[in-house]
């Protein structure tokens, strides 16, 4: 027995601990302490309904990203923006466009106005460009873009969202979804390539909705609020249709706090880069193959039906994401966690991964 396997808790160990959660993509550190500070104050006039405009928000949001506030809807969650856009531009007859693979509220937010999804196939488990401008036809009026592609973690670079954007039809909306945008920032940098122009198209004019959230590296997540940056005539549509009071005085002040803690943000960025090399080296020591991320999470292949796999991980204590509703059914999503929790999952998967080499399907999926 390796000293690895021999200092690994015990099941009763495990047992006591509880459940470590990488199935949801959220920030392991949580808000900010201003965001957190905010949280507190705000919680003393929480007998008042919120600003339903979130207009100091909102400002701050047009000035951190040089647009007018007309160009800027806050909303609770990227989620319900998505929804709001497809209510105003889909409907029975008509269809929207994205890859497969890709953020499972699409299909909800879709089918929901009675409209169709298309999704185009990948290729190396990035969404492929010219796949998606096929699949677009008479009667589209949205693309979905995920970048980074959530769950396979992979993106496109700006020169190619660039050619992309500029052979969709005019009278289509190209809704780029950026829920990652603080981590892919990073990884680009990183990596020396260039992410993201897209708030260029929002400035000027374009058929474009940039999709931004704090759920992810704000920490968030339990607030619900994001927000669309396009333009004005489109949001001012979908402003229309929200629910009265959607975003609580809570989440719009813990949001300016956290839009304004940028070295917060950073250091989060960076621990997660850091950590996404530690836990896929474990996972490839192991002879899984996982997909280069730029987001917070790892897209691996098991070489086995994921949702046993993620089930017996649960039994060990760690939670992780089977995708087989994604159409991948060996595959499973795992945040990237903080180094404890990473060494934990770590631990959990020397106990219920099988010991033969899993380089037959796994590497033809990634290229190996």
């Amino acid at each position: 027995m390796s000293s690895a396997l021999s200092s690994s808790p015990t099941r009763n160990e495990f047992e006591q601990q509880p459940l470590i959660k990488l199935d949801s993509n959220e920030n392991p550190f949580g808000p900010s302490p201003r965001a957190l500070e905010a949280i507190e104050n705000a919680v003393g006039m929480s007998n008042l309904y919120p600003d339903d405009d979130c207009r100091p928000l909102r400002l701050k949001l047009a000035a951190h990203h040089g647009l007018p506030p007309e160009q800027v809807l806050v909303t609770a969650g990227s989620t319900a923006m998505l929804a709001l856009l497809c209510q105003t531009l889909l409907g029975p007859g008509l269809n929207a466009v994205t890859s497969e693979r890709s953020f499972i509220v699409y299909s909800m937010a879709v089918h929901a106005t009675g409209a169709q999804l298309i999704e185009a196939p990948m290729r190396d488990d990035t969404c492929d460009l010219g796949a998606i401008l096929n699949a677009i036809d008479a009667n589209t009026r949205i693309v979905f873009l995920a970048n980074p592609n959530n769950p396979t973690g992979t993106m496109v670079t700006a020169e190619a969202v660039e050619w992309f954007i500029a052979q969709v039809p005019a009278h289509l909306v190209v809704v780029l979804d950026e829920a990652y945008y603080e981590f892919a920032s990073h990884f680009a940098m990183l990596r020396r390539v260039n992410y993201s122009n897209s708030l260029d198209y929002v400035a000027r004019g374009a058929s474009v909705v940039v999709l931004r959230t704090f759920s992810k590296a704000h920490g968030l997540a339990g607030l619900r609020v994001g927000y669309g940056l396009g333009p004005s005539e489109l949001l001012g549509y979908c402003s229309r249709m929200r629910n009265t009071y959607s975003v609580p005085s809570v989440a719009q002040a813990a949001a300016i706090e956290a839009l304004e803690d940028t070295g917060y943000t950073a250091q989060v960025a960076e621990s997660n880069a850091l950590q996404a090399r530690f836990l896929a080296g474990q996972l490839e020591a192991m002879g899984y193959r996982v997909a280069p991320t730029s987001a917070n999470f790892l897209y691996c292949d098991t070489g086995e039906d994921a949702a046993g796999f993620a089930g017996r991980l649960r039994e060990e204590g760690v939670a992780v994401r089977p995708l087989g509703a994604w159409g991948a059914p060996s595959c499973i999503r795992v945040t990237i966690g903080t180094r404890e929790q990473n060494e934990i999952f770590a631990r959990a998967l020397r106990r219920v991964g099988v010991a033969h080499d899993r380089r037959g399907p796994a590497a033809m999926r990634f290229g190996g």
